[in-house]
């Protein structure tokens, strides 16, 4: 089998914003509670924050992480995670059916940050609650001093404010699983008004209104064009969710769902674009995909679990081999519509639906989807190249028609004279034969190459074997001279995520 693919470092898609490659911390299971905050750990900071756990979210490289939910916050008040924390109250969360004890509050994550090297995406409660609060959460955080909330803060240990620019307006309002769940002309009203209160309180701050909770809701592309009617003028980007699971074994329809990814993203940048032509907008309003992942391994455990427990394991996929393929698609997909989604949220990243596993008070550990994740941060900086696929073979499956056996993303680093090309192969039986013709860049040398696969699509990561699936170093691949510039040619593995990090000039 053969593949033939060309790029052109005249044919771009965009400039790759780095928080494409955030992730998402909830109030949920142990994402917290024994996931980031774990005071008993032997590596646990002054703070209570795990270190270990910190070390393998900074070699993942996320520049943002959204707080604190997900459908938490719809039911959160802020005000009970502040202040000295053996007079806060515990509450019962409705959306997790569990116990919140409110050790950790907006100033404990907002230090957590800091030593992760990330910056926070933070929600604010539109369910249960509305702009009042949302005006008054900014001022806690945001603003110097001098007033009732930001004095508050300060009396709080607090002195210099948090600064956060990048705030969600609410979670997935349109879900009748969502606390105070909204229809769109509702949730577009006061998504508006508590906007407009926040950006008097702070101009700098960007921020994000509810899309669709995903594209199989029945109000999808209706919610989206009536809340962006109201909140046009009031917001940057408009959120998408996603999961996608594989609980009938059909491992070749499930490594081609991330083609369902590109046509929601397509499809709701055109409504996106509709409402602006609508309004005789010069605005564009661009993608926050702030919830995507692979889910459905531990559904049936959780619906087993007992009620109102504190930080019950919740949501603790295993993943295997194929989900890290399918993960490893569905970030080239990211990648490839870079001119439209500027934030992405992986959710999440400790313990929930995660890349990392901890046991409380003990070990952690990278699973499998960790490591695409981890390559595409590490080396998607600069500008995406627009693929052009000269031949591949392509499939059908139950659910898609035509589906290449080769997914690609190419990124440039002008800077530091890189293309970073990011490969999966999704044929399950067959290694591809695969030249990428570079037109006018001339590639002197592969300076990276890294492959996972496995034979066993369903093998995962333990804390007892931690490294069951890793990156392989690569080999064969070659770079030929070819006017007017170079040609990789490579062999990819069946069933194999793959990078190669190349050395180029005429950038």
């Amino acid at each position: 089998m053969k593949a033939h693919l060309h790029y052109d470092r005249h044919f771009t898609v965009s400039e790759l914003d780095r928080r494409v490659f955030g992730s998402f911390i909830e109030h949920l299971g142990r994402a917290v509670y024994g996931g980031i905050f774990d005071p008993g750990h032997p590596t646990a900071d002054e703070n209570g924050f795990r270190r270990d756990v910190i070390d393998l979210i900074t070699e993942m490289n996320v520049p943002v992480v959204r707080y604190p939910g997900g459908n938490f916050v719809s039911g959160y008040d802020w005000e009970d995670g502040v202040g000295p924390v053996g007079e806060r109250p515990a509450r019962l969360d409705l959306a997790w059916a569990t116990v919140e004890p409110n050790t950790v509050g907006v100033n404990e994550f907002a230090n957590w940050a800091r030593a992760a090297k990330t910056e926070v995406m933070m929600a604010v409660n539109l369910g249960t609650r509305g702009p009042a609060e949302a005006r008054d959460l900014i001022e806690y955080c945001n603003h110097p001093a001098g007033t009732r909330l930001s004095d508050l803060r300060r009396s709080h240990g607090v002195a210099e404010p948090h600064a956060f620019k990048l705030w969600c307006l609410g979670n997935e309002m349109d879900g009748p699983w969502q606390i105070g769940a909204k229809t769109a002309t509702e949730y577009g009203r006061v998504a508006r008004e508590a906007a407009k209160v926040m950006r008097w309180v702070d101009p700098s701050i960007e921020l994000v209104a509810c899309g669709s909770s995903n594209s199989k809701m029945a109000t999808y592309a209706s919610w989206e064009a009536e809340v962006l009617d109201h909140t046009y003028d009031q917001v940057e980007f408009l959120s998408l969710h996603t999961y996608y699971g594989n609980p009938d074994d059909d491992t070749a329809n499930f490594l081609a769902r991330n083609l369902d990814m590109d046509r929601f993203i397509k499809s709701v940048v055109a409504i996106c674009d509709y409402v602006k032509a609508k309004k005789r907008s010069a605005k564009t309003i661009n993608l926050s995909f702030d919830e995507w992942n692979v889910w459905f391994h531990s559904r049936g455990a959780d619906q087993k679990r007992e009620r109102w427990q504190e930080a019950p394991p919740l949501l603790e996929d295993i993943y295997t081999m194929e989900d890290a393929l399918l993960v490893g698609a569905m970030l080239i997909t990211l990648i490839n519509n870079a001119d439209r989604v500027k934030i992405a949220c992986l959710a999440q990243l400790v313990n929930v639906i995660a890349p990392i596993m901890t046991e409380t008070g003990g070990r952690a550990w990278r699973q499998t989807i960790f490591w695409p994740f981890a390559h595409a941060s590490h080396w998607g900086r600069g500008t995406v190249l627009r693929p052009s696929v000269v031949a591949v073979d392509r499939h059908d499956t139950r659910d898609f028609t035509d589906v290449p056996a080769v997914e690609t993303a190419a990124v440039l680093n002008e800077e530091t004279g890189e293309l970073a090309l990011f490969i999966v192969n999704r044929d399950l039986k067959e290694a591809v034969e695969t030249s990428i013709s570079l037109g006018a860049l001339k590639a002197s040398r592969i300076t990276q190459h890294h492959v996972l696969s496995d034979p066993d699509l369903k093998a995962v990561n333990t804390a007892a074997a931690p490294d069951r699936i890793a990156p392989r170093p690569g080999s064969g691949a070659a770079v030929e001279t070819t006017a007017p510039g170079s040609t990789v040619t490579l062999r990819l593995a069946p069933a194999s995520w793959t990078v190669v990090v190349l050395e180029v000039s005429g950038v």
